[in-house]
């Protein structure tokens, strides 16, 4: 690395990430932090005491995203916006989302450490429900905020419990007053462990994010008839496990066909009634297809839906497909990206231009802010498991080069 006199806390941040992998954490080393739960509650609170002790103005929207704001020496410039999100999957690990947003509080506790006040005000974001794993709706705080969602379709969305966000917001004091609605600002930088092999394998510090691939998701109802597995010959079943079966198969194989960037996933599976007797009379579960090519996303769109209602027929079974959204790949801003490009190059991090294959919140927020992001490795490529891990050293690369992104862009001429 080549040395700079504006350098981070390294290990300030490292220890700020393991305080905050305590909410949520699991006996095999991960975190359970699930979104608008009593535990994600506690993690705001760490955050948001956190910030207002480092002297940031912190404040709360209507869909519970956090925004903790440093002020400019300039307060008619456009902020400069970071962060990532704090929520996790049911086995997450300790830096999806995590990092982002520790990162961004220890950007803001350096600029104080430094002295340093940027011409433009810079605000870091916790944003709400990236994951969707409690109610089923990925980005979902970035999403109402950058108006894909509606409030009130996200305020009706329920869990397993049959509780709805609206109510999870309230219980947890995060229903904040402020609309969720875009405001001017001048750049978002979001910084994110890959999620996948490829920096690792290379043996590259940082991934200069260009942007991320199209995606289409489902939920699917497959609906046979439930009858006695014993007494039920081959002729007259209606196995709507079977039929479902069918249709992953079929997932499967739209996804080799488009060779390593291909992607097609079944991940959520509920069988009814779920019993080792009965014959399956219903199969509800998600399908979610991605690709760079928003072309190939269209193609998917146009012939999984039949093609999978026509392998449900066949089976004596009938599918019911609902298509959840489609996000169109998303290019990040030119000038963003070389600001992440020229900060790596001039720490002397080893380096490469990278497409996101996971959603981030960065996807929708670049609809309306010039927008990037900066990838560290993880280990084996592993995420959204309890073993998500990475080094410190690889924490602070990310943090530093998040750091003199921000500052080039606040200090930035006009």
């Amino acid at each position: 690395m080549t040395q700079t006199n504006q350098a981070i806390d390294g290990k300030r941040l490292w220890d700020s990430l393991m305080d905050m992998a305590r909410f949520g954490a699991t006996a095999k080393g991960g975190v359970k932090r699930l979104t608008l739960t009593d535990i994600d509650r506690q993690g705001r609170n760490y955050f948001r005491t956190n910030c207002e002790a480092a002297g940031l103005t912190v404040r709360v929207d209507a869909i519970g995203n956090m925004f903790a704001r440093r002020p400019g020496r300039d307060p008619n410039r456009l902020p400069v916006l970071f962060g990532s999100h704090l929520d996790s999957q049911p086995t997450g690990g300790k830096f999806d989302g995590a990092l982002g947003v520790i990162a961004g509080l220890e950007v803001m506790r350096s600029l104080n450490d430094l002295g340093i006040v940027t011409e433009a005000p810079v605000e870091l974001i916790n944003w709400t429900d990236e994951e969707g794993s409690r109610f089923g709706h990925s980005l979902m705080g970035s999403g109402v905020w950058a108006g894909i969602y509606t409030q009130e379709k996200a305020y009706a969305l329920t869990d397993l419990d049959g509780v709805t966000v609206g109510e999870a917001l309230k219980d947890i004091g995060y229903a904040g007053p402020e609309a969720a609605k875009p405001f001017p600002a001048d750049a978002y930088f979001e910084l994110h462990i890959e999620q996948g092999p490829i920096l690792e394998a290379e043996g590259r510090q940082i991934g200069i994010v260009t942007g991320a691939q199209g995606q289409v998701w489902y939920d699917a109802v497959v609906t046979g008839q439930d009858s006695h597995a014993g007494t039920t010959p081959p002729s007259a079943r209606r196995d709507a496990l079977v039929a479902t079966a069918r249709i992953i198969d079929l997932v499967d194989r739209k996804m080799r066909a488009r060779g390593n960037d291909g992607r097609g996933t079944v991940g959520r599976l509920n069988v009814l009634p779920n019993s080792c007797n009965v014959i399956p009379g219903e199969v509800r579960f998600s399908v979610e297809f991605r690709h760079p090519s928003d072309a190939e996303v269209e193609i998917l769109a146009n012939e999984f839906p039949s093609e999978a209602a026509a392998i449900a027929e066949l089976s004596g079974c009938h599918l019911e497909l609902t298509e959840l959204f489609k996000i169109p790949s998303q290019p990040f801003d030119p000038s963003c990206v070389d600001l992440v490009r020229q900060a790596s190059a001039r720490l002397g991090y080893s380096s490469r231009e990278i497409v996101s294959g996971a959603g981030h919140d960065a996807v929708y927020v670049a609809r309306h802010v010039p927008s990037a992001m900066i990838f560290t490795p993880c280990k084996d490529g592993l995420s959204h498991n309890e073993a998500e891990s990475i080094e410190p050293e690889e924490a602070t690369a990310g943090c530093q080069v998040l750091f003199e992104a921000i500052v080039a862009r606040a200090n930035r001429t006009l």
